[in-house]
């Protein structure tokens, strides 16, 4: 239901990209071609035994942590000049590596496995990569980004097609208040300061990750606790056994 409700919102938010040319069709094409295979794979994946709801949501919970860390830093550079359009992603040395259209694709399908395993749509690795293997510009590398994870939000939505049953009602509804908070969100980010912003969602980013490893630790608890349980059993036998 994430998968259809991101991919959605990803789709809206490319309409203004793709009016201003900030949409690379030959990349995203390439680049999504790569998670679309990682992200009905990481799908199929999710229905092993041992791929279990809590490892879904402590992977889940470690990868906010890091997009917030990620954006903290961010938020904490000196803002660049106002003369040059010139992003923080410029200053990056440029990758030494001579196939670097093979690192796109690897790093396409390790994307989309992480889309298939816990729904994220992983635009916080998919920029990067598009900036620094696939040569955009930032402006067209967030556009791109938004088509590829419109790409990935289908093909791992197939992959859990056959494995689940859906409340179409709460994503239809979901998906529609997520599209105009996406709309609402474009306009009012005019009226906030975007460092402030970006500072701000990633502090709620690492409540919310903290707050889910919070809910797991019972698991965690019960899981060291019966770690345990071969060891003391084969104790209490061996001294039946004396």
């Amino acid at each position: 239901m994430t998968l259809v409700i991101v991919g959605v919102v990803s789709l809206v938010g490319v309409i203004p990209h793709w009016r201003r040319g900030n949409v690379n069709l030959p990349k995203a094409l390439i680049f999504g071609s790569a998670t679309m295979m990682g992200a009905f794979g990481g799908a199929k994946l999710a229905a092993h035994p041992l791929v279990t709801e809590t490892f879904q949501l402590v992977l889940f919970a470690v990868l906010m942590l890091v997009a917030a860390i990620f954006m903290i830093r961010k938020s904490q550079e000196r803002p660049q000049s106002a003369s040059t359009e010139k992003t923080a992603l410029a200053a990056y040395p440029a990758p030494i590596c001579k196939y670097c259209w093979l690192w796109l694709l690897t790093e396409g399908i390790a994307i989309g496995i992480l889309t298939g395993l816990v729904g994220v749509g992983g635009g916080f690795a998919i920029v990067p990569a598009l900036v620094l293997l696939g040569k955009l510009p930032m402006k067209e590398a967030i556009g791109t980004s938004l088509l590829i994870i419109a790409f990935n939000s289908v093909a791992g939505f197939l992959g859990y097609f056959d494995q689940v049953s859906l409340d179409y009602h709460l994503m239809v509804s979901f998906t529609f208040f997520a599209a105009l908070g996406i709309l609402l969100g474009s306009y009012l980010s005019g009226f906030v300061d975007a460092r402030n912003l970006q500072q701000g969602f990633a502090y709620f980013l690492m409540a919310i990750a903290a707050f889910i490893l919070f809910q797991q630790r019972d698991t965690f608890r019960s899981s060291k606790a019966n770690s345990y349980l071969p060891e003391i059993s084969s104790q209490v036998l061996l001294q039946k056994t004396r």
